[in-house]
Formats: C-alpha cells, sequence, structure tokens
C-alpha cells in the first residue's frame, strides 16, 4: 500500500525531497570510537557449547535445596521488579510498532455559538445564536522513508530484549546466592560436628585425668588442663551451633520466610561431586550465554537503533493526512449529504535550522553506542576472568583434596595413637593435646574445603551462566586451554 501511494506524492513531495537531500544530512565526522571485542583476543575455544540447564542447582540432588529454591525464585522482590521492567519494555514495543501503521480517530462536537453581525457569517445566521456541529474521523499516517518508525520499533524490541536478559540475569543472582548459603549450612552443619565429636572426646579425657589425679598417676594440673580444655570444646560446639543456625535464618530469608521455615530446614545432602561435569575447554558461545552479555549486546542492538533514529531526524518527517465526516450550522441539518466534509494531503516537516541541536542528538546518539559497546567488552572479560578464576580453583582445590585427605589420615593416626599411650601410661597429656589440636585443625580443613570446591562449582557455573548438560564431559585439569584455543 505505501509502495502504491509513492506515485500519488510523488509531485507534491519531489521539491520537498529535494531540498532534504541539499540541505540535510547527517554529520561524516561523528562516528562510534569502540569496537566489540571479538573471541580471538580472548583466547576462548571455538567448539560449540552444550545447552545450559535453567535448573542447574539440581545438579546437586538435594530435594530440599530444590523446595527452597522454588520459594526464593517465586515472588522474590529484586525478581519481580526485573520481570516489571521487562513487561514495561515488551508494551512499548508494541507502542513502537503501532507507529508503522495509520492512526485513525473519531472526533466529534456541538458547541451553541453566537456569530457576528459584523463578520464573515451573513444575516439570518450572523448576529444570531446557533449550533456549532461537527462529527469528523481523521486518519495519519507516517510514511517512513527513512526507517525511523523501522528503527524505533528495532530498539524497542533490543531494549524488551534487553530486560527479559536482565530479569535472567536477577534469577541466576538469587539461584547463586541461595546454592551458596546452601553450601554454607553445610558446611555449619559439618563444623557443629566435629564440634560436637570434640565436645566428646574431651569429655573423655577430662574424665580421664579425673581418674589419674584420684588414682595418684597425675597431679591436679593436668586435671585443670583437661577441665579448661572440655570448657573451650564446649565453647567451640555453641559457637558452632550458633553458626549453623544463622546460616538456617539466611536461607530463610532468601526464600521470603521467617521463623516459620527454620524448624523445617534440616541438614543439607549435597553431592558436590556431581554438581558439574567440567568440559575439555570453554567455548565462546558459552560464555555468550550469560544473561548480563546478552543484555549487553542487546543494548549494543538498541544503541545501533537509536543512532538511526538521531540520523533520520535530519531528513523530513512525512505524514499523510486524511479527514472524512459532516459539518453544520444547526444540529438538525449535520447528517444531511450537502453537510459532508472530506480532505486528503501531505503534511511534511522539514529541518532548516535548529542552532544545531540535531547534530548533537546525533553525537549523543554516537555515545550511547560506544558506552553500550564499552559496557559490553567489560562484562565480556569479566566473564573470561571469572570463569578462568573458577577453572584455576577448582583444579587446583581437586589436587589440595587429595593431599588434605592425606594429612587427615596422618593426623587422625597421631591422635589415636597418642590417646593410646596416654592410657597406658606411656606418655603425658601435653603430647594428647597437641595431637588433638592437629587432628582438630586437620578435620576444619577439610570441611572448609568441601564447602570450598561446592562454591568454586557453583562459580562456574554462574560465570557461563547458570550451567549445562553435554554428552560427553570430564573434569578439566587446568585453566590453559582457556589461553590456547582461539576463536575466529
Amino acid at each position: 500500500m505505501k509502495s502504491a501511494l509513492v506515485p500519488l506524492l510523488a509531485p507534491l513531495l519531489t521539491p520537498f525531497l529535494t531540498a532534504a537531500l541539499l540541505s540535510a544530512c547527517a554529520p561524516t565526522d561523528i562516528v562510534p570510537q569502540q569496537t566489540a571485542l571479538q573471541g580471538a583476543s580472548l583466547g576462548l575455544g571455538t567448539k560449540p557449547a552444550p545447552a545450559i540447564a535453567e535448573d542447574w542447582w539440581k545438579a546437586f540432588h538435594d530435594p530440599q535445596l530444590d523446595r527452597l529454591m522454588a520459594m526464593a525464585l517465586h515472588g522474590n522482590p529484586t525478581l519481580e521488579m526485573a520481570l516489571a521492567r521487562m513487561r514495561g519494555a515488551n508494551a512499548q514495543t508494541r507502542v513502537a510498532r503501532a507507529g508503522l501503521f495509520p492512526q485513525v480517530d473519531l472526533n466529534g462536537q456541538a458547541e451553541r455559538q453566537r456569530f457576528s453581525k459584523n463578520y464573515i457569517i451573513p444575516p439570518p445566521y450572523g448576529g444570531s445564536w446557533q449550533w456549532m456541529s461537527s462529527v469528523e474521523a481523521n486518519l495519519s499516517w507516517n510514511i517512513d522513508f527513512w526507517g525511523k518508525q523501522a528503527a524505533a520499533v528495532s530498539q524497542a524490541g533490543a531494549q524488551a530484549e534487553a530486560a527479559a536478559r536482565d530479569s535472567d540475569a536477577a534469577r541466576l543472582a538469587i539461584s547463586g546466592a541461595m546454592v551458596q548459603a546452601y553450601v554454607a549450612l553445610a558446611r555449619a552443619y559439618d563444623l557443629a560436628d566435629i564440634a560436637g565429636e570434640n565436645e566428646t572426646q574431651q569429655k573423655t579425657l577430662y574424665d580421664l585425668a579425673l581418674r589419674r589425679e584420684q588414682s595418684g598417676l597425675a597431679g591436679a594440673i593436668e586435671h585443670k588442663q583437661a577441665e579448661a580444655l572440655y570448657s573451650r570444646a564446649r565453647e567451640d560446639r555453641i559457637r558452632a551451633d550458633m553458626t549453623r543456625d544463622i546460616a538456617v535464618h539466611e536461607i530463610a530469608s532468601l526464600a521470603g520466610h521467617g521463623a516459620d521455615l527454620y524448624g523445617t530446614i534440616t541438614r543439607p545432602r549435597l553431592a558436590p561431586d556431581a554438581v558439574l561435569a567440567l568440559p575439555a575447554s570453554l567455548p565462546a558461545d558459552l560464555l555468550a550465554r550469560r544473561p548480563d552479555i546478552l543484555a549487553a549486546r542487546a543494548r549494543i542492538e538498541a544503541a545501533v537503533s537509536g543512532r538511526k533514529i538521531a540520523e533520520a531526524n535530519f531528513y523530513p518527517d512525512i505524514n499523510l493526512l486524511a479527514f472524512a465526516g459532516w459539518q453544520a450550522i444547526g444540529l438538525s441539518s449535520l447528517f444531511n449529504s450537502s453537510s459532508g466534509t472530506l480532505g486528503a494531503g501531505p503534511a511534511i516537516h522539514l529541518p532548516i535550522f535548529d542552532a544545531g541541536k540535531l547534530r548533537a542528538e546525533y553525537g549523543i546518539a554516537t555515545a550511547d553506542l560506544d558506552e553500550a559497546v564499552a559496557s559490553y567488552n567489560g562484562a565480556v572479560t569479566g566473564a573470561v576472568r571469572e570463569a578462568a578464576d573458577a577453572l584455576t580453583r577448582i583444579s587446583a582445590l581437586d589436587r589440595q583434596e587429595q593431599q588434605q585427605h592425606q594429612t587427615l589420615s596422618a593426623a587422625q593416626d597421631a591422635y589415636d595413637l597418642a590417646v593410646n599411650r596416654y592410657r597406658n601410661g606411656l606418655t603425658d597429656q601435653l603430647t594428647v593435646i597437641q595431637a588433638h589440636t592437629t587432628l582438630l585443625q586437620e578435620q576444619q580443613s577439610v570441611a572448609a574445603l568441601r564447602a570450598e570446591r561446592a562454591n568454586a562449582r557453583v562459580a562456574l557455573l554462574i560465570a557461563v551462566g547458570g550451567g549445562f548438560d553435554a554428552p560427553a564431559q570430564h573434569t578439566i585439569a587446568s585453566s590453559a586451554t582457556l589461553s590456547r584455543k582461539p576463536m575466529p
């Protein structure tokens, strides 16, 4: 339909279009300064990335975590704000798309008016009171010669895409916070177990020291030392229980609940080794699926469209106007055929002189594009660093775990030997205390390492946008492949 109108409007529009092309054009000296980073400069793998699993936390195989996560993702204020922004952006897209089509409205008016006897309306109407009435349908259609409306639709669509990806990023942040809090709860339970076992062991040693004193095999000093260690063990157990309870409170808060949920949260049953089977290399398009990177890319597209809009502002704005209806003096004759009126024609707005306003707006749009590209580059480099850090931590922690278990086994053997020798009177209490201190430290280190390994895997899952499933995966030995595999 638009193309059919062009021959009809050409005689009217040709002088204006010629003037526009001669007098109005976008500045050629205002150009973008930023360039989006390419994968080749980041050293990422080139193999296609597997699909990301939205419910990536289910790899922990913990039904309680799944239940708490469902609570956290339902009605969370941060997520609800992001979803509201997404709905608003989608509505704005529909507003922009409506600008591509004709706009029709209907207006009616009836007004009682006295006409001047000495003006353009002669008697009998001049000098009398009459009804001025009209009913008109009006049509307005912006003829998008320069693609301004299409660019506005594209810009609104890109902004809606960015808002949608922002909601995904909020969802990822909430789920990541919940999993990390849940891992902290698992660690708190482990440390509480260690503290409880230590309290029990110190009670046994205290009772033994008391019996040794009563039988004359040891003095009061040994008894008091054992009593002090037993008292400290009880303090440690109370502190560990407090830490565990605080972890429960944090999880309940993330789930959108309070004390009503505390009693229902039991010990986590995480399977940290099943969290993530890592790919042999980190594909570039895997990082490109991160919600924040997708949002940054969409904002580049929106800025590109915004620059096109600013460029189109240098050219004439052409509207096709038409109206049809009835106009009459007096209500009785309003809808007579002789009262009919209609008209049609183009309306053209041509910028001639604006004191540099359009040029400045074009510069703003270009700067907005540079800002969007720089933001995208920052998101990409940050994602690469986060993924590389997580891979390095995972590799180091896996090796550290092997050494830690050997150290713990040796500490346990040393402590068992010291206790047996102490019971048989072959060594003093100081040796037992030293051996037990070493064992306790190693047990705490193992619990901390277990939590750190789980957190490292969670960090990698978040770094790649939530998680992924692939048919062939294995644990990566180091993050060196991150810098050895270029991307075209």
